[in-house]
């Protein structure tokens, strides 16, 4: 038999860091992953995934990620269940995350909406950090692929091929 998953997707909500009594790490979290196809009315639907993950990978997991991360995952599904307030059973299916890998940079994941004030955070300290230190702007001046971070205008001549 087969159980085995991967998913790529973006993170809806920071993980949800927990240590068990005996100091075992577990992180939850749920993955938002779009389907292939789109609908009748021509949307794209997404599937909203619950994931665990364990010890010293949920730390890390936790510690790199944040809510709107591009992430992918593999692991498997399990299903487990537990009685609620009410008595009644209530039936939970999860992905258990074996490896993950993060497929955005940091600075991407800083530039997507969602976090955006979180990049300007960012980009005050690192131009108060820049302004400061005589060096770095010494350095950007002869360093002829830094451009600030503004894009680089690149016209079909300046292309060897």
């Amino acid at each position: 038999m087969l159980n085995s998953v991967s998913l790529t997707g973006r993170l809806t909500r920071d993980v949800d860091l927990r240590y068990t009594q005996s100091g075992t790490a577990a992180g939850s979290f749920t993955l938002a992953v779009d389907r292939k196809f789109k609908s009748k009315n021509g949307e794209r639907e997404t599937d909203f995934v619950n994931c665990q993950i364990w010890r010293k990978s949920a730390e890390n997991f936790a510690n790199f990620t944040k809510k709107g991360s591009l992430v992918g995952v593999e692991g498997h599904i399990q299903t487990r269940t537990y009685d609620n307030a009410q008595g009644q059973k209530v039936f939970v299916t999860e992905v258990i995350v074996e490896n993950f890998a993060l497929l955005e940079s940091r600075q991407a994941s800083q530039n997507n909406p969602k976090s955006q004030q979180t990049a300007n955070a960012s980009a005050t300290a690192t131009t108060n950090t820049s302004q400061t230190t005589p060096n770095a702007s010494r350095a950007n001046a002869t360093d002829p692929f830094a451009n600030n971070g503004q894009p680089i205008d690149i016209q079909d001549d300046d292309l060897p091929f």
